[in-house]
């Protein structure tokens, strides 16, 4: 139990970059309670118009500048301090793991997916 995050790239074209449904992705990145992560992603999703009421097991797409915004902030340690029940806690360590998750975006991007971030706890 707690918050689990997933970045998926496909090839399904979206019809809005928040709060749309995907039949198949490919799962590109894991984080197992990193709130603060969770914390930019949920600013990025109602910053893109996302509707829910709860910003969880819903889906926001990442963009190029989304993905350059977030290393800059990762870099900076900038990440939004963020807490929730059973979020636990981000940690020093995670910068390396969210560098290589915006790496493996970037490369996606390049091969024409769309990489999305969705998230369940």
């Amino acid at each position: 139990m707690g918050l689990d995050m997933f970045a998926f790239a496909t090839t399904e074209i979206l019809q809005a970059e928040v709060d749309f449904s995907i039949k198949n992705a490919e799962v590109i990145f894991v984080w197992r309670k990193h709130p603060d992560l969770h914390g930019w992603m949920e600013e990025l999703y109602y910053s893109k118009s996302g509707s829910s009421d709860s910003f969880n097991c819903v889906n926001v797409a990442l963009t190029l500048e989304d993905l350059d915004r977030l290393e800059t902030d990762v870099l900076n340690r900038d990440l939004p301090e963020t807490s929730g029940f059973f979020f636990g806690q981000s940690y020093a360590e995670d910068q390396a793991d969210d560098l290589k998750f915006i790496g493996k975006a970037r490369a996606a991007i390049s091969e024409e997916k769309t990489v999305y971030y969705s998230s369940w706890w």
